[in-house]
């Protein structure tokens, strides 16, 4: 069997079966990352934990309903998530953090530490799972899945969240006095599967070489990649450059930049990628550093002008700057025959911005108006058609979240038909630029 043609719940359950574990709890800010066990395999969990989602399809986990606490924010869209979720999801408990509001990239387990760890202590423990025998490995790999264990007592699996900084962290002083903790990554989980799974993507490797060639980096030139993530794209530029520049990741998620320095020594990368803890909005280089800069999908999560101005002052004169963000001002796409009132319902992308972050066409002004000089603007419509892709899955279900039981099964047999024709496509569109930083 090819190794990257095996599900996550096969990784997960080999994982389980390799540490002796028949039946363990687990807590997860994403839960597609654990919809396969709950369909397939819902003896092999305990207690459910489905902290502050962003999106949340509950047809999978309704089975297991009684054994699921989700937690959101007070308010925003986890609230919003959860609270459609609990209408289909009989007998599970819902839990707000008080007088907080979690996006997709929210430190949550930082931010509400006390109020978490003390809420899923409570939960779990009225819940049956299996102890480890104490002897099992403290790390390891498995299945493509690393892990750590610490703490004693019933088992608790920690997937990743998908781009808080601390993940499960702050809370595992707490956790492994009541549970022995496993916690797990590797590229198949949480937001690293997600950004490798969109990095394969043709269509985006499509942009991000236009970015690219409209950057047209030349030999020896330094580049940084502001906000790197899991490294996906470094990786690329990397193999497209060979040895001619030195690229720089930086990202404010310590967690993404162990997964990302793991990842480029496993492609043979190592030395033509250095990575390094920073802020956008803060960046620690010196001014006139690098010749090309970009960012791709960061600034709509933090002050996006700061970022922008930061860019600026980091590239040298005449250095090119590209910058790539959600555009939640234009509509998705399905490649679906559906009634007008569930398309409706599905078109309008997910509104996925911060505070002061920018994800529409405000991007082109933005980067006018900190200076930026020769400026090329492109829309770009990004495809996705790996219908089992942790990417697709992560959009689609955000849209089954919106439709009721009936619609839900119009959508599936169009999802079917396009399927069987083989043309299962979804698109979305990016706003996409780059400028020149005057040489004067």
């Amino acid at each position: 069997m090819n190794e990257e043609s095996i599900s996550l719940t096969e990784r997960l359950i080999a994982l389980l079966d390799h540490l002796g574990i028949e039946r363990a709890h687990v807590a997860s800010n994403i839960p597609g990352d654990l919809a396969g066990m709950a369909a397939a395999y819902p003896d092999r969990l305990g207690g459910i934990v489905l902290c502050a989602p962003v999106r949340l399809d509950p047809e999978p986990f309704v089975g297991v309903a009684e054994r699921i606490l989700t937690v959101s924010g007070e308010y925003g869209p986890t609230f919003d998530v959860t609270a459609r979720a609990s209408s289909r999801l009989a007998g599970a408990q819902r839990f707000l953090l008080d007088n907080y509001e979690a996006f997709g990239w929210s430190d949550v387990a930082a931010d509400c530490a006390g109020e978490l760890g003390e809420r899923v202590i409570g939960f779990l423990g009225g819940l049956a799972a299996d102890t480890p025998h104490p002897r099992i490995m403290s790390e390891g790999e498995h299945a493509g899945i690393t892990y750590g264990i610490e703490g004693s007592g019933p088992a608790l699996l920690l997937l990743p969240f998908f781009l808080a900084p601390s993940q499960w962290a702050p809370v595992m002083p707490r956790l492994t006095e009541h549970f022995t903790t496993i916690t797990l990554g590797g590229r198949h989980l949480g937001g690293v599967a997600m950004l490798e799974d969109r990095a394969r993507a043709p269509t985006y490797r499509a942009m991000f070489r236009t970015l690219i060639d409209l950057m047209a980096p030349q030999s020896g030139e330094p580049i940084l990649d502001v906000g790197s993530g899991a490294g996906s794209l470094d990786r690329l530029l990397a193999r497209r450059l060979g040895d001619a520049n030195p690229i720089t990741g930086v990202d404010a998620n310590g967690f993404l930049l162990r997964e990302a320095e793991a990842l480029a020594a496993a492609e043979g990368l190592a030395d033509r990628i250095r990575f390094e803890l920073g802020n956008a909005i803060a960046l620690p280089f010196p001014d006139e550093t690098f010749g090309c800069v970009f960012s791709v999908t960061v600034i709509e999560e933090c002050d996006a002008d700061k970022a922008i101005a930061e860019m600026v002052r980091v590239a040298t004169p005449g250095g090119r700057i590209g910058i790539i963000v959600r555009a939640i001002d234009l509509p998705q796409w399905w490649s679906l025959d559906l009634p007008e009132a569930i398309r409706r319902k599905v078109t309008p992308p997910p509104q996925s911005v911060g505070h002061g972050g920018v994800a529409d066409a405000s991007l082109y002004r933005r980067m006018r108006r900190a200076g930026l000089t020769d400026l090329t603007c492109f829309p770009f419509l990004v495809t996705l058609d790996r219908p089992d892709g942790p990417i697709w899955r992560y959009r689609e279900d955000h849209v089954l979240s919106l439709l009721t039981g009936e619609e839900r099964e119009v959508w599936q047999a169009a999802r079917t038909a396009a399927e069987t024709d083989g043309i299962l496509l979804g698109a979305h569109a990016m706003h996409c630029a780059v400028g020149t930083k005057p040489a004067a």
